[in-house]
Order: C-alpha cells, then structure tokens, then sequence
C-alpha cells in the first residue's frame, strides 16, 4: 500500500466508521498519545525496563496507531505524504550525503 492509498483508505474508514475526524487539536494529543504507547513498547523491548505482567509486546500495533494519526492529521491539513516525504528525503540527502559518511562516531 502506498502512502497515497493509505491516506484514500484512512478517510474511506473515517467517513464509513468514524463519523467524522477528530479535530486537529484532539488528533494531535491522540499523536502524542500513541507516540507514548509506542515508547512504553521499545523502552520494555530494547531498554532497560520489562514488561508488566499482562503487557504485550505489541510493536507493530503501536507503529500502526501512530501512523494512522498522523494519516489523518495530514488528510485534515491537506497534506499530501507523499510528496511531503519525497521532498524530505530530498532534503536529507541534500543536507546528509556526506555529514554521515564522514563521522568518526559511525
């Protein structure tokens, strides 16, 4: 699925099972939210804490939900990703295509 259908599926979904969007405003605390919950994952998995008893390891889920908050902030704003990440991994490489290669901590 491209970035182009999965903000066209993300507004079908919203429109068909979610009534409506969110405001901007909520979705952005929902953004926070999820980001949270994806941090609570990797600090259990690749850090230095454990899962609670009853606590999944549920990565992929919460990259899910962070990803569709961020779909719908962009169908709100008229963003369209795909374009917005083509230009900035344009800019990155722009910017980065020799800072990296030449850091003696990489």
């Amino acid at each position: 699925m491209t970035l182009e259908e999965a903000q066209k599926e993300v507004d079908r979904w919203i429109k068909t099972y979610g009534v409506r969007y969110f405001s901007e405003l909520t979705n952005m605390a929902v953004l926070t939210e999820e980001v949270g919950e994806l941090a609570r994952v990797m600090a259990r998995k690749y850090g230095d804490q454990s899962f609670k008893q009853g606590e999944k390891d549920n990565l992929a889920d919460e990259m899910a939900d962070v990803l569709w908050v961020l779909i719908c902030l962009a169908n709100q704003t008229g963003v369209n990703l795909t374009e917005a990440f083509r230009q900035n991994l344009e800019k990155k490489t722009n910017r980065d295509k020799d800072r990296h290669k030449n850091n003696p901590k990489l």
